[in-house]
């Protein structure tokens, strides 16, 4: 409008997140009516849809309201308004059904469908009293992003439906439960959520939904370990029996790479036994189980079970305990391969961790094959990352996390790329997830310092001698390959 243009009038993009500093304080039935709504701030300046912009009585009344005069005013049809305006409050399509229940039970099937149509890891349901509604955010590559702001008054309604959709109790309101549901999607696709309800301040509960589909199997290429890596990887997983174990925080996808090494593994003519919780991704020819906690079913139960049934190869999903750990090693020693993973920080640590559990370091020597440590990192997005050329300042801030001149591993550093943002990637410059990974080989050495019951700083000395790359310096290498940039890698990674 400032160089006397008229400007082309805005439609309806879905990919618009809700003005959730503003939602709160605007009436949806006053928006309806009135024909205009906020669609973001830029900066200091708040960008607003208005059918005519050039009202200036409205454009006064907007500013009264929004208390600032620092707004853009943009141009849409009225339908365009109205779609934005249901789409910031949840109710797209729902505004006419005056039933509340029916309202509620479409409300919550959208939001599971939408949940899983980004690709949404967990979905976060939280009322707010300060702020007077209810927020609901989708957790994306790792990364809770805002998703809608309702009203306040479909609290307890949200939070009653799904308790019910998950079989919990209505009436508690006061203690945290945990259940799960199955819910078939409008494509027909059957899904299964982890609900967890907790009691939050001021008399409200708060919900966290985590979607467990049901997973592709990846193959360990597509992984996309160093070729060094890859191959040393491959040699102990050649191996008759022995102890293998991934390791990570939660959600850095330890199943994922458990099940890239089974599928490699898994031939008609061998047995393969799992104990997941739950089971994520299934592979045909393989024996899964699902344990039960509360019943007393849990990993140590299940894997002395399974050394009643013949097994060649043991997958656990996690050494948790003295008892877990104890049985894989014995059954490691008896002639069985066992995977396991491990909630520990990188692989040094997990043999220390480990004996400080009070396992045996001589069984634990013997039994060791290798530790896979690894985290995930969001990979740039490759409709809008940017080139440029990295300074001597940033060349050598990478040679100090990298550890040694970079030079010596990597023959072209000239072009790093940073995040930009689009609308393919939801305006965060990053699309998707990669690992990083850390492979520490049981060698003679390394099982001596085992033995001897050494600090993490000597093993972690040795292994690198011997060639193993820490998950920094492999985040590293995916930043000079244009993957990712520091700043991800850094968020995961501890030097």
């Amino acid at each position: 409008m400032d160089n006397g243009k008229t400007p082309l009038k805005v439609e309806f993009d879905p990919s618009y997140p809700p003005p959730t500093e503003l939602l709160p304080t605007l009436n949806y039935h006053y928006l309806k009516r009135e024909q205009w709504v906020p669609l973001e701030q830029r900066g200091e300046e708040w960008i607003v849809l208005m059918v005519n912009p050039e009202d200036l009585p409205q454009r006064d009344r907007i500013e009264q309201i929004l208390k600032t005069k620092n707004i853009k005013y943009l141009p849409a049809s009225s339908e365009d308004i109205d779609k934005f305006i249901d789409h910031f409050f949840g109710l797209e399509e729902m505004v006419s059904d005056r039933s509340t229940d029916r309202v509620i039970v479409r409300l919550v099937d959208k939001i599971i469908n939408e949940a899983c149509d980004r690709q949404a890891s967990d979905i976060h349901i939280e009322p707010d009293i300060s702020d007077g509604d209810v927020k609901v955010r989708f957790r994306i590559d790792g990364e809770c992003i805002p998703y809608k702001t309702l009203p306040f008054s479909y609290r307890s309604p949200i939070v009653s439906r799904i308790k019910i959709m998950a079989n919990l109790d209505i009436t508690e309101r006061r203690l945290p439960q945990d259940g799960k549901i199955k819910f078939r999607r409008s494509n027909e696709e059957e899904i299964e959520l982890r609900v967890a309800t907790i009691p939050t301040y001021g008399g409200v509960e708060d919900v966290v939904l985590r979607i467990l589909t049901r997973g592709r199997i990846l193959s360990l290429e597509e992984l996309k370990m160093t070729p060094e890596d890859h191959r040393r990887f491959l040699e102990v997983l050649k191996r008759p029996y022995g102890l293998i174990l991934i390791v990570g925080p939660t959600g850095s996808g330890k199943t994922t790479t458990a099940h890239a090494a089974l599928q490699l593994l898994n031939k008609p003519n061998v047995k393969i036994w799992t104990a997941e919780d739950p089971v994520e991704i299934a592979q045909k020819g393989i024996r899964q189980v699902q344990v039960h906690h509360k019943i007393g079913f849990d990993f140590s139960h299940a894997m002395r079970a399974f050394l009643r049934a013949d097994p060649d190869i043991i997958m656990v999903g996690e050494m948790r305990d003295y008892e877990t750990a104890k049985t894989g090693i014995e059954a490691s020693l008896t002639g069985h391969l066992v995977l396991s993973t491990l909630h520990t920080n990188n692989a040094p640590e997990t043999i220390v961790r480990l004996l400080d559990m009070g396992i045996d370091p001589f069984a634990f020597a013997d039994s060791l094959q290798c530790v896979l440590a690894q985290r995930l990192v969001r990979t740039l997005c490759p409709a809008c990352r940017e080139p440029y050329h990295p300074t001597g300042e940033e060349i050598e801030q990478l040679e100090h996390f990298y550890g040694h001149p970079l030079k010596n591993d990597f023959t072209n550093i000239q072009v790093l790329y940073r995040p930009v943002g689009c609308k393919a990637c939801n305006k965060t410059g990053y699309r998707g997830r990669m690992a990083i990974f850390e492979l520490l080989i049981a060698s003679d050495e390394i099982k001596h310092l085992i033995i001897g019951r050494k600090s993490v700083a000597e093993i972690r000395r040795a292994a690198m001698a011997e060639g193993m790359r820490t998950l920094l310096q492999d985040g590293i290498r995916r930043v000079i390959a244009g993957d990712t940039d520091m700043t991800e890698v850094l968020s995961v990674c501890i030097k």
